[in-house]
């Protein structure tokens, strides 16, 4: 898609994502083989690959991130079981920490990578790393506290419904931030400070989008599409331009 063009549905934007070599690599694991298999069981839908390494010179416990053969972010296996792979998706819904906690490097890292992620009963954890991307990035605009945030929910009842995230946008109303809720209105939230768009369309019963534009500098787009029930496909970028027509695309054509 050329940078200027605007796409005739969400599913476009998949064209943006990069087909890049992608592998998450374990370095001196000491935490036993359960955690390992969590991790494989993770990512064993998609084109990530799972390697483990024993490295003299590195100390334990360490996921690195590689991209192409080059190694761009690095995590401890610790923070990635406390944030990914021992967290149950309900705690998002039910919860009300909301986005204080921030998401490992080595998952912010795989933007431009397309995925095909499916929800609870089918995968405990691959819907989870939509949610956290979510959340990371509507922790970039409330840090930022101006810019743009545009959010489709498929449902605004969700605003409601789930204590988690409608603490996440009552705390994001504090701020300086031009909100925009999208989503069929079967529940429209209540004394939300936020500009509430509605339909009934494919794109509000199935997009699955956070985007971020900062009055200045590079934000942070999540674009995803439900393929079929509890089946997502998409991916996360920070690229200015993908960001800037994300954000145009849902001004425009919702």
């Amino acid at each position: 898609m050329a940078a200027d063009a605007s796409p005739s549905d969400i599913t476009e934007f998949f064209q943006a994502a990069s087909r890049h070599d992608v592998s998450l690599v374990t370095i001196n694991r000491t935490h036993p083989e359960p955690v390992q298999e969590l991790l494989a069981d993770a990512f064993s839908m998609q084109s990530v690959d799972l390697v483990e390494r024993s490295l003299p010179q590195n100390d334990d416990d360490i996921v690195a991130l590689r991209k192409d053969g080059q190694v761009t972010a690095v995590s401890s296996l610790r923070e990635l079981m406390r944030s990914f792979l021992l967290v149950n998706a309900d705690r998002f819904k039910t919860g009300t920490k909301g986005f204080d906690s921030d998401v490992p490097d080595v998952l912010k890292g795989m933007d431009e990578t397309l995925f095909d992620l499916r929800g609870y009963p089918a995968s405990n954890k691959e819907k989870l790393l939509l949610i956290l991307v979510s959340r990371h990035i509507e922790r970039r605009a409330y840090e930022a506290g101006a810019g743009t945030l545009r959010s489709t929910f498929q449902r605004l009842s969700r605003l409601e419904d789930e204590l988690g995230t409608k603490k996440v946008y009552e705390r994001l109303a504090g701020r300086t931030v031009d909100v925009h809720v999208y989503g069929v209105p079967d529940g429209v939230p209540r004394g939300l400070d936020a500009t509430v768009h509605t339909g009934t369309s494919d794109e509000y019963r199935n997009s699955w989008c956070v985007v971020f534009k900062p009055p200045d500098g590079s934000g942070a787009a999540l674009i995803a599409h439900q393929q079929e029930p509890n089946r997502w496909r998409g991916f996360w970028t920070y690229d200015r331009e993908t960001v800037a027509r994300a954000n145009r695309y849902l001004d425009r054509s919702f």
